[in-house]
């Protein structure tokens, strides 16, 4: 067995969340099938690289270059192909965020790998690894055994904690990068500042259509503030112009796994049901007490949104002072 690699990905020079959570999964990995495994990180001035050894990855190979602070699509496919290659790493792990999506899948036709995304779980028999991943929007979840040689898997993010940091620093080896193919890169990236990234989130508070319009949104953003949550939002939403596509949660939007998922005034249509439906508690508030979003819901509200959060936020308001 070769090496595994676990690729990190750095936003605005800081290492990402989901990153340390892959690092996590690829020190199982080593541990269980007997291998070594390294970090690369892709970008100029990258902080707390070494933070990554927290997590289980002793090195991390830092490939530094002032055209690569923002991703780009054949600068990376080509540089990691090679790390691959030059590294005789037989496993790759990578986050399943927008990046990784686009990313993964360039790297496996690259190195004639096999190839599994959206990963949730992984049991190990012998040297084969079989992937847990959802199919059918989110309705199933099928196991797959990958048979090739080389392999790449995509992690969902907070679905493989990462855990308390523990361990030694890791070792940070610093190489420029070199004959890079940039025909393709990301020039300008824009985010709405000192907002929580629903990927990322431990809390979600997302609204629907039941809002019944962009002006009424400072109550999902009331609630989200109080709870220290991340404003999400649903498909139609988003298409009508009340939110940011960053925001959107389900299957054509970010798939989500927080630890609190509250959906307002949404029906629950299969679509946004696949982004959020593995939250690990779902709230659900919606007027129509046949709604499918009760399908999935640990609890439910059957009331107007309008009446019951500012009740929740007092609540919570109260709950905060005691």
């Amino acid at each position: 067995m070769g090496k595994i690699l676990v690729l990190l990905e750095q936003r605005n020079g800081q290492i990402k969340k989901a990153s340390f959570e892959a690092a996590k999964a690829g020190s199982d990995f080593a541990n269980k099938l007997g291998s070594d495994v390294v970090g690369l990180v892709i970008g100029n001035e990258v902080g707390d690289i070494e933070k990554t050894g927290n997590y289980g990855v002793p090195k991390v190979v830092h490939l530094k270059n002032t055209e690569l602070e923002n991703y780009s699509a054949s600068a990376y496919t080509k540089i990691v192909a090679d790390f691959i290659k030059a590294e005789s790493v037989d496993i790759v792990l990578i986050p399943n965020t927008s990046l990784g999506k686009d990313l993964a899948p360039r790297i496996a036709v690259r190195v004639d790998a096999g190839l599994a995304m959206d990963c949730l779980d992984f049991e190990f028999e012998g040297n084969d690894i079989v992937a847990t991943r959802p199919v059918y929007a989110g309705k199933a979840l099928i196991d797959v055994k990958v048979s090739s040689d080389k392999k790449v898997f995509s992690i969902r993010p907070n679905v493989y904690p990462a855990g308390e940091p523990s361990g030694s620093p890791a070792e940070v080896d610093v190489k420029p990068a070199a004959d890079i193919d940039l025909s393709s890169r990301v020039v300008e990236l824009k985010k709405s500042e000192g907002k929580l990234d629903v990927a990322e989130a431990e809390i979600i508070v997302s609204g629907g259509r039941g809002m019944k319009g962009p002006e009424h949104f400072n109550l999902v953003e009331d609630l989200a503030d109080s709870l220290g949550a991340a404003v999400g939002a649903s498909r139609a939403v988003v298409d009508a112009g009340w939110r940011p596509h960053s925001e959107q949660v389900g299957q054509t939007g970010k798939t989500v796994q927080p630890n609190l998922y509250i959906a307002l005034g949404i029906s629950g249509a299969i679509q946004h049901l696949a982004g959020m439906r593995s939250s690990k508690y779902i709230v659900a508030v919606n007027k129509d007490k046949d709604a499918p979003i009760f399908q999935v819901a640990d609890y439910g509200i059957t009331g107007d949104v309008f009446e019951v959060v500012p009740a929740l936020i007092e609540e919570i308001k109260k709950l905060k002072s005691e």
